[in-house]
């Protein structure tokens, strides 16, 4: 028999490992404990017994089989439900980590081990990203050696520091890779490929260390969601140059698809890169005009106030601009030919209605096609003078595939600016319907073709490889003087362009090509017997043919009701209107990820782009979590097959 107060005064011998800072191994320490001391005591006990003077608030408690840290100071033993049999260590929270960004550069950098990795990643981009080449005032950083505070204007690269006069390496591109060096790395050939490359994603709302990262492992920094906030050249040229820099690297490993015209684009508008990065004339991006934003805003408002046209100024609801021509419109149908029939085309609001004639535009169309919500994928080839606009309308059961035809430049641009706006719900009174016409047009002049003669006198200045600036694919199909010429040709288009203007024109037509923003798992969907692919795009998923590559059912993120993830057996559902409803098992990551990536794009959808917007890191992890960074980034394993 035992009275309360022996219960009360019951202790026993806890075990804790502990990392000293100077010394190799871990030492244990026992200490006599009770159920009701509670973590923060526990750790002043053993410091106390450690007796040796340096700052340990860093320091916290890792709970090795539970694999969880105890960072709730205030709760008991008991509470945590810790018995002498726990396996504890008593570790610093921050570690160092080798971070290999989109430039292939590799940092090495303390990061938070016990905060989620949403957190984690924020404080590394504030830490490498966030300051860019023009904060006025930089976040004060640690040092990666020691961990002291460092000074404001210091942040680090591979193991040294750097000063703010030399953090301007992360906003240049790296000089081209050898063709052999892009040869040895890994080029997916298929979509189950490209599924094997997303498997490695992190869970953003668990710690490194619950995650089995280790100290100094090495993890890839990459933009995970391909939605970007406004692009800055004056404030944003880390962000543009690393986002320069992945969209290089998936074009040049053909992680994603872009036809050979296409590829000669990248490759003189790498080569014009290249070029300037490499040159002791850059001009510094801040020697550009600058209006005092202050002064700026003051203009703006007088302009208001006197009744003249502001930029942002609202249309007449009633004086919608329209368009109407001749186009030409085919729909694919099995064992028939493609073949486009002429038809009288209008234009207005955001809806397409075709009539057989102009006459008859007054009567019933033959077909009105609302674009709200569809998908505008370009099919265009300037050399061969193929203007095409390619319509994926969503229905109930998938998505009405259209074909538009354009006779020239002028009006497919008008066209394709009014789709892409009126997929977005935008009519062609929205201001920014010229600046895509024009941005369109653009990027068609740069495919445009030039004579030979301009190119032969830059054939033998040009220093560099051509084969860096294509796929190994492509370069295996030319002869190196044949392939130099191409990308001249296309480079007189480009050639002068600023170095921060021909990044973003990359970025853009990036962003141009069909398979942008996809992002692929080999799934199993509830019914069916064999694999396929679930691809995830910013508004939308993909169900297509693991074999074929043929798209079979489109969802929209708008027409979702719920989803939810049975933990049980791996399962992902989805409800959406209609009474459509699905259900997924994902082979080629763990169901989280995919859960993931659906509330992180419904998560960035809710944001407005207001630059000075705190991130609602509690709704992310509501939207994500499935069972109860945000910066655009996230971190993602090597993995043996992104070893290279």
């Amino acid at each position: 028999m035992l009275s309360s107060s022996d219960f009360a005064s019951a202790s026993w011998e806890l075990v804790i490992q502990v990392d000293h800072p100077n010394e190799e191994e871990q030492k244990d320490v026992t200490l006599r404990v009770s159920g009701d001391l509670h973590i923060g005591g526990v750790m002043l006990k053993l410091v106390e017994q450690i007796n040796i003077a340096q700052d340990w608030s860093d320091f916290a408690l890792w709970w090795e089989q539970k694999h969880c840290w105890l960072l709730k100071t205030h709760w008991t033993l008991d509470k945590c439900g810790v018995q002498a049999d726990a396996k504890l260590l008593f570790t610093p929270q921050h570690k160092m980590l080798r971070l290999r960004l989109p430039n292939v550069k590799t940092v090495r950098l303390r990061v938070s081990f016990s905060a989620v990795v949403f957190r984690a990643v924020s404080d590394i981009c504030r830490a490498l990203i966030s300051p860019g080449l023009y904060s006025r005032t930089m976040t004060p950083t640690y040092d990666p050696i020691n961990g002291t505070p460092a000074s404001s204007t210091m942040t680090w690269f591979s193991d040294s520091p750097l000063t703010e006069q030399n953090c301007s390496i992360l906003a240049f591109s790296q000089p081209p890779q050898s063709p052999e060096a892009l040869a040895d790395m890994y080029q997916p050939r298929s979509l189950v490929d490209k599924a094997k490359l997303n498997t490695g994603w992190l869970d953003s709302s668990r710690s490194l260390m619950e995650q089995g990262i280790q100290e100094d492992e090495q993890l890839l920094l990459r933009f995970k969601y391909y939605t970007f906030f406004d692009l800055n050249p004056k404030y944003d040229a880390v962000r543009i140059n690393q986002l320069y820099e992945q969209a290089r690297w998936a074009i040049l490993l053909e992680e994603i698809d872009c036809t050979e015209e296409e590829m000669l684009i990248f490759a003189a508008l790498q080569y014009h890169i290249s070029k300037l990065s490499l040159s002791t004339e850059i001009q510094d991006f801040t020697n550009e005009s600058e209006v005092d934003e202050v002064e700026a805003a003051l203009s703006n408002l007088e302009v208001t106030l006197e009744g003249g046209k502001a930029d942002n100024t609202l249309e007449d609801i009633t004086d919608i601009p329209k368009l109407a021509d001749n186009l030409r419109l085919f729909r694919p149908k099995k064992l028939i030919l493609k073949a486009f029939k002429q038809y009288w085309f209008v234009f207005k609001d955001t809806s397409i209605a075709y009539f057989k004639n102009k006459e008859l535009e007054q009567g019933e169309p033959v077909e009105k096609l609302n674009l709200r919500g569809c998908e505008v994928v370009p099919d265009v080839n300037v050399a061969g003078r193929k203007f095409g606009i390619k319509l994926l309308i969503p229905v109930a059961d998938g998505m009405n595939e259209v074909y538009l035809r354009c006779d020239h430049e002028s009006q497919y641009a008008q066209w394709m600016a009014a789709c892409i706006l009126a997929s977005k719900g935008k009519t062609m009174a929205d201001s920014s319907y010229q600046p895509e016409v024009l941005n369109i047009l653009s990027f068609l002049r740069m495919k445009n073709r030039n004579s030979a003669s301009q190119v032969a006198s830059s054939l033998e200045n040009m220093d560099m490889d051509p084969e860096c600036f294509v796929s190994p694919r492509c370069a295996k199909k030319h002869k190196s003087k044949q392939l130099a010429a191409r990308i001249l040709e296309a480079h007189q288009n480009v050639a002068q362009m600023p170095l921060v203007e021909a990044k973003l024109r990359f970025i853009q037509a990036w962003q141009s090509l069909p398979e942008f923003g996809l992002t692929y798992y080999l799934v199993r969907f509830k019914g069916s017997k064999k694999d396929d692919i679930l691809g995830i795009s910013y508004n939308r998923l993909i169900r297509i043919d693991a074999t074929t590559g043929i798209p079979i059912t489109t969802w929209r993120f708008t027409n979702m009701k719920q989803w939810n993830v049975n933990w049980e057996i791996r399962q992902v559902a989805i409800e959406f209107d209609q009474n459509v409803s699905i259900a997924f098992t994902c082979l080629s990551a763990d169901c989280k990820v995919v859960h993931e990536y659906i509330g992180g794009y419904i998560f960035l959808s809710t944001r407005s782009k207001d630059q000075n917007e705190t991130l609602d890191e509690d709704l992310f992890h509501k939207l994500t979590g499935g069972q109860d960074f945000y910066s655009g980034l996230g971190l993602r394993k090597m993995g043996s097959i992104l070893s290279s």
